[in-house]
């Protein structure tokens, strides 16, 4: 018998909830193939089994949260001849300690499932094809897959197919999974992991926020805005590198980067999805904006791998979109500064003895008061409203 362990996903995260076992006890299963899903605080994220043979035990059940390194599953591994439970044995593949085996694909990878077949686009007799974050959807708004009309390359069910399923009419399948009011329910996902950064950021950091307005009355009217803003942190990455930077405060050490990887903080109905766009210093405009799509893309569709989330050096928070002026926005160790933009204004404002009314975005720089002075706060986001000031 061996067991198999929550494997460290690559992500450095405590914990994980399972989405969707894809076998149950009795069931035979080959190296390799889906043994479940779990959702980390990033992603969806598939997870092969790493033996062949037969389930034994499930040691949770789907909605469960897992630490890191516990059991998942026993099995009773072909070729083995021991009975006992949970028993590891002697040989270096005997109990998984938590490292990823196998291939693990991340939740754009796309999974089949045995269903029943229908939908708009031809399907393989018995299958249904989603990738795990679609599933994960489907289920959460109490939908079959197999009733959902596709759309999707290849047959694929996508997550707009669920979500158009899910809205009244003769084609919904389920009523939707909606919370339900006056229940304490404990927060899980991306929920989950937001109330633990922003803990990490209460206890960790020395905040200080300062505010401003960039005037854009220059601009062409096609001007690309979320392209202008990004180019205009990295020109405050440039004027004051500091805040390009992570700081340890137990060793009391700065590391500032020469490459801008920013962070878009993106507002999601299950929280928030913190996907970067990488090397922004180094790119032009249009491909900025190739990024930014394929960003906003994959944030629907939660399908943005881990990787995607990773090793940002500094954040952006646009939620000027939906509402708001300014903020105080919360720097997330180990980053130690994050701007966000309020919603584009018509100020009035006075020019040489008289008034003009001018469009403009209201700024709100948050930084680590514990390592950014605030002259260099002050200078960065000069160079931010200046980048931003300038014509095109």
């Amino acid at each position: 018998m061996k067991t198999f362990m929550l494997p460290d996903l690559g992500e450095g995260l405590p914990e994980a909830e399972i989405v969707t076992w894809h076998v149950k006890e009795g069931d035979k299963i080959k190296v390799d193939e889906p043994l479940l899903s779990v959702e980390t605080a990033k992603a969806v994220v598939e997870v092969p089994s790493p033996f062949s043979g037969t389930i034994v035990k499930l040691h949770a059940a789907e909605g469960g949260i897992v630490e890191t390194g516990k059991p998942l599953a026993d099995f009773q591994v072909e070729g083995d001849s021991e009975t006992s439970p949970g028993k590891a044995a002697a040989d270096k593949n005997s109990a998984d300690t938590g490292t990823v085996v196998g291939n693990m694909p991340t939740s754009d990878e796309v999974v089949v499932e045995t269903a029943v077949a229908g939908g708009k686009r031809k399907r393989a007799q018995g299958r249904v094809k989603a990738a795990p974050a679609t599933r994960a959807l489907a289920k959460k708004m109490g939908l079959d897959l197999a009733s959902v009309p596709v759309s999707g390359k290849f047959g694929q069910v996508t997550a707009d197919d669920v979500r158009q399923a899910a809205q009244p009419g003769p084609a919904t399948a389920a009523p939707r999974s909606l919370p339900v009011l006056g229940k304490a329910e404990p927060l899980r996902g991306l929920r989950r992991a937001m109330a633990q950064s922003m803990s990490l950021a209460r206890d960790q950091v020395s905040p200080c926020t300062i505010f401003d307005d960039a005037d854009i009355h220059g601009w062409l009217r096609k001007n690309d805005i979320t392209v202008r803003v990004l180019r205009a942190l990295a020109a405050g990455c440039r004027a004051e590198p500091g805040l390009n930077a992570f700081y340890d405060g137990e060793s009391l050490s700065r590391e500032m980067h020469g490459r801008v990887d920013i962070a878009m903080a993106v507002d999601t109905p299950d929280g928030l999805l913190v996907p970067v766009v990488r090397d922004v210093a180094g790119k032009d405009a249009a491909q900025l904006r190739a990024d930014i799509n394929r960003i906003k893309k994959a944030t629907h569709e939660r399908t943005v791998a881990p990787a995607e989330m990773r090793d940002y050096t500094i954040t952006l928070s646009n939620f000027g979109m939906m509402a708001g002026r300014y903020a105080t926005p919360v720097v997330v160790p180990p980053t130690v500064a994050i701007l966000a933009t309020g919603g584009i204004r018509h100020d009035v404002i006075a020019v040489m003895g008289g008034v003009e009314v001018h469009r403009r975005i209201p700024l709100s720089l948050t930084f680590d008061h514990r390592c950014v002075t605030g002259g260099e706060a002050c200078r960065f986001l000069a160079a931010v409203i200046a980048d931003l000031g300038a014509e095109e």
